[in-house]
């Protein structure tokens, strides 16, 4: 471990209290191994309890609102701390919140901006030197926070769930997935062995823990006594105790749940069982508005739209199978994708339940975004057309689609091509590099070994002293 440096703080953005319970208790581990540490909290409720650990917090809430979004006002700020397409930057928040009002989204990043700004400042002046750490994201306080430190050259680290279990990605300054073209392992070592071994024997999909909770029906996501009783938590602290929270779009969030319960209701009857199902293409359906298309891929967000344009150039030998991704069940909406399996008889709905591993095993190839499912089906030895920003570009049977309009080609080419036998040597060495650019943790897990392991790898990884 490194030699701790007095002068140093890591400074650490705070959304919500269920990753604020978490950070504290990095936040004092760091401290035990002689760390300075600071919060960035974006939550009333989170800022009360860091204060009342003695860590040091700086507090949105504390901060007075911004009130001139003028044109002139606006343009100076995105000029001050080097941003442009803001579009883009606000296009996560306009999706997830359903957020319309663009002065709404200026008042917002502007309001942040300076809270950041003003932090960083306050912890240079002390004569410190900064480093930030933050889980990836798209919200306006991650985006703020991140072109704030920018400014100050303060080095941002962004967090991320990596492919393997237990293990995390650290992106140094940038929002893009993490690439791996500098390692070249000859060998690979028996802990990756082990693991991939394990995990095409056993065919269990990677869930990040903070994440499995959303592994259930649309039903019991609504019908579940943990999301009322945050429910009603919620509806306290803003209209009775006027507390903020970054997440209090109170009214959305039980709207898109609303909406999900009877989506999930309308597709009822449309599955096609994976049995049933001749050669095909599969196509995982992605997270709707997740940052992973919002950022990274902005320009497959309409994941309908793209599937209407498989079946119109797929092979006619094969049909494109898809399927919901497990976490957000009934997020697709049931219209257009009922629409869509009666245009097109070559297009079917697997049931969300339906095993990962055993979809791609059938498959002929995949077509994937930036799905982890693009690396499980590597690591099985399919055919990969990988469309967007993806950590896996660059592996073995991956073929990088740059322009859409390539992928008939491409997919006539290729489909059937390879087997695991041919390139298991190729696909062992690519996922030991993966592996030395991850390290130990797993976000939003409090037991005290986890919260050791990802202290230190928070060291470890942003090479600090």
């Amino acid at each position: 471990m490194s030699t701790p440096n007095p002068s140093h703080v890591i400074l650490i953005t705070t959304l919500a209290m269920y990753q604020t319970e978490f950070w504290a208790k990095i936040g004092i581990q760091l401290k035990r191994c002689g760390h300075n540490v600071a919060f960035l909290s974006f939550d009333d409720r989170s800022s009360e309890l860091l204060k009342s650990l003695g860590l040091e917090t700086f507090a949105a809430t504390e901060e007075e609102l911004v009130t001139d979004t003028s044109d002139a006002t606006f343009e100076k700020t995105l000029s001050r701390y080097g941003i442009t397409d803001i579009n883009y930057w606000f296009s996560h928040e306009r999706i997830t919140f359903g957020i319309s009002d663009s002065q709404e989204l200026r008042r917002k990043l502007m309001a942040y901006l300076s809270f950041a700004d003003r932090a960083c400042s306050a912890l240079l002046e002390s004569g410190r030197d900064v480093t930030m750490v933050q889980e990836l994201g798209g919200f306006i306080s991650v985006i703020a926070s991140f072109f704030a430190a920018r400014k100050h050259g303060i080095d941002n680290w962004f967090i991320e769930p990596a492919f393997f279990k237990g293990r995390i990605f650290f992106l140094k300054n940038s929002f893009a997935a993490l690439r791996f073209e500098k390692l070249n392992p000859t060998s690979v070592s028996a802990d990756v062995s082990d693991y991939l071994d394990r995990t095409l024997e056993s065919g269990a999909i990677v869930v990040p823990q903070k994440d499995r909770h959303q592994y259930t029906t649309a039903f019991r996501k609504v019908i579940n006594f943990r999301n009322l009783r945050r429910l009603a938590e919620k509806l306290i602290d803003k209209y009775i105790k006027g507390k903020h929270h970054e997440f209090g779009y109170i009214g959305r969030h039980v709207s898109v749940h609303g909406r999900m319960l009877l989506n999930s209701f309308r597709l009822r009857g449309n599955y096609t069982a994976l049995a049933d199902i001749r050669k095909f293409v599969y196509y995982p359906l992605h997270v709707p508005a997740d940052m992973a298309l919002t950022l990274r891929s902005p320009h497959y967000l309409d994941q309908l739209a793209l599937v209407d344009y498989m079946a119109r150039i797929v092979p006619h030998t094969h049909l494109i199978a898809i399927k919901e991704h497990p976490a957000m069940i009934g997020a697709i909406d049931a219209g257009r994708l009922l629409e869509l399996l009666h245009r097109y008889d070559n297009v079917a709905l697997l049931p969300p339940s339906t095993n990962n591993y055993e979809v791609i095993k059938a498959a002929d190839c995949l077509i994937s975004i930036n799905s982890k499912s693009g690396a499980e089906a590597t690591l099985l030895g399919k055919p990969v057309f990988v469309l967007g920003d993806a950590f896996y570009r660059g592996a073995p049977l991956v073929t990088a689609v740059d322009r859409l309009s390539d992928l008939p080609q491409l997919l006539s080419n290729r489909i059937g091509e390879a087997t695991l036998a041919q390139s298991e040597e190729l696909i062992g060495r690519y996922f030991e590099k993966v592996w030395r650019h991850c390290y130990q943790g797993e976000l939003y897990v409090t037991d005290p070994d986890n919260i050791e392991r990802f202290a230190l790898s928070m060291i470890k990884a942003t090479k600090q002293n």
